[in-house]
């Protein structure tokens, strides 16, 4: 959906993405941009086992992806995808930051090796793409001005009133939550990331910012409150992404994740940033690709 959190950088600009170039500091800091590996021989899988590390597309949206200020590559997703691969031998990533409607093309264009943001699964997006089996599972909510004048629960409620307008990341879940359910791109409102999001709701340029709930949680500002879970959109949850041809590196991933989800450590690493390990662990990746849109 899955978003500019940096005082002192500007990641991205007019939709392109801007890479990383900062000093690794362990399994989860390795964040530096190297060029496509395009040239070299063997499988992607080949590849990273070689370089020891994995190159992964990330949006910098707290909890699902993050980029603190010393570099360091975190989130919900960077870090069960760092630890199933360093079950598989590859101890180290390197984090791309690219908006959500570039990662797809960026990763068949071979600029990044996994799509580790929190992209979440649905029908276009898995016929393009390979996903692991699940690794998060979120719901999503409104941010809207406090005490939610409008009465926005529901993406029903927004399509019954033409005056309101919803900002949303292009390319994100949510943008194509409400296409799917046809409502008018006069309603629709594109913003850069999140705080952007915010910000147009307390300017008053959008009555609503619909993001997963977790995402405006870490967002949350005076005078904005966060709706319950929308419930006329269906549940959704995010795996790593993989190009089509990448279905050995699938299936060497989906192995050493599951080992993962059987242990404390996968419970560790999502209860840290907000997220249910059972509710990962009760969906599969068929279910979540049935998603319409």
């Amino acid at each position: 959906m899955r978003r500019s959190e940096f005082s002192r950088r500007q990641l991205f600009r007019g939709g392109a993405a801007a890479a990383l170039a900062l000093p690794a500091a362990g399994l989860l800091t390795g964040c530096s941009f190297t060029q496509p590996g395009g040239g070299q021989p063997g499988s992607t899988l080949d590849q990273i086992k070689t370089r020891g590390s994995a190159r992964i597309a990330i949006a910098n949206e707290p909890p699902y992806t993050q980029i603190k200020p010393d570099g360091t590559v975190t989130g919900a997703e960077p870090d069960v995808v760092a630890a199933v691969l360093k079950r598989m031998g590859i101890p180290s990533i390197e984090g791309v930051v690219t908006p959500y409607e570039s990662m797809i093309p960026g990763l068949n264009a071979n600029r990044w090796d996994i799509i580790a943001a929190g992209l979440f699964m649905k029908q276009s997006r898995c016929g393009q793409i390979l996903y692991s089996e699940p690794e998060i599972v979120s719901t999503e909510s409104f941010a809207v001005p406090a005490g939610n004048p409008k009465n926005l629960t529901s993406v029903a409620s927004v399509k019954a009133d033409p005056a309101v307008k919803v900002a949303v990341l292009p390319g994100g879940f949510e943008d194509g939550a409400l296409k799917t359910q046809n409502v008018p791109a006069a309603q629709i409102v594109n913003i850069p990331d999140g705080r952007s999001g915010i910000e147009a709701v307390l300017a008053g340029r959008a009555d609503a910012f619909f993001l997963p709930t977790l995402s405006l949680n870490s967002l949350k500002a005076d005078g904005i409150d966060i709706t319950p879970a929308i419930q006329d959109v269906q549940q959704t949850g995010s795996g790593a992404g993989f190009r089509k041809t990448d279905q050995d590196l699938v299936n060497a991933y989906d192995e050493q994740l599951r080992a993962l989800k059987a242990s404390p450590e996968f419970d560790e690493i999502l209860s840290r940033w907000g997220f249910s390990a059972d509710a990962a662990r009760g969906v599969t990746r068929d279910q979540l690709c049935a998603v319409a849109g």
